[in-house]
């Protein structure tokens, strides 16, 4: 369990909210309480107490270099114990966030150097509840939705809270 002070790049895809949903009903401890539909960009991130005016910056920076871009997400993938849908458009972004970054292992090394971009719709599912949530998500593909802007957000005490909020394709990062 991530500590407060954890950090992460995350673009956030709220029309998604619909998978995350889905599982919920079927096992709500699945789902991570108040974490919205998102494909993590680089997590953990520098932690917050080192975090500089230089990282910032960076996060920005790389945002403007990628468009906006529309996404239709089709394909359901698990592993043990996770249900997730493939977002292969954004892993040009997520790539260019683990190359600025190199020192930071993406998910402390537990999917491996390159994991897929992906929105995580249940985690800790035993394998009929995942077959269930699948099942389930896979009723609601293909899903429209759109990448905009990312958000770089620290854990607190009251949960998950965006500390920067940036658009993606703006050459000023405003």
């Amino acid at each position: 369990m991530p500590e407060p002070g954890t950090t992460a790049v995350v673009i956030l895809l709220p029309d998604a909210a619909a998978l995350l949903d889905a599982a919920w009903r079927i096992e709500p401890a699945l789902v991570r309480d108040g974490v919205p539909a998102h494909v993590s960009l680089v997590y953990p991130f520098v932690p917050e107490s080192a975090l500089t005016g230089q990282d910032e910056t960076g996060v920005r920076c790389l945002a403007a270099g990628f468009p906006a871009v529309d996404l239709l997400l089709r394909e359901v993938v698990t592993a043990a114990g996770f249900v997730g849908v493939a977002v292969p458009e954004l892993q040009p972004v997520v790539d260019a966030f683990r190359v600025r970054w190199p020192e930071l292992t993406p998910y402390r090394g537990r999917y491996g150097a390159r994991p897929a971009a992906h929105v995580t719709v249940a985690m800790g599912a035993d394998d009929q509840t995942a077959a269930r949530v699948h099942a389930a998500v896979g009723r609601l593909l293909p899903l429209r939705t759109r990448a905009a802007a990312l958000q770089l957000v620290v854990l607190t005490d009251r949960g998950w809270r965006p500390r920067l909020t940036t658009p993606l394709g703006s050459p000023d990062g405003q």
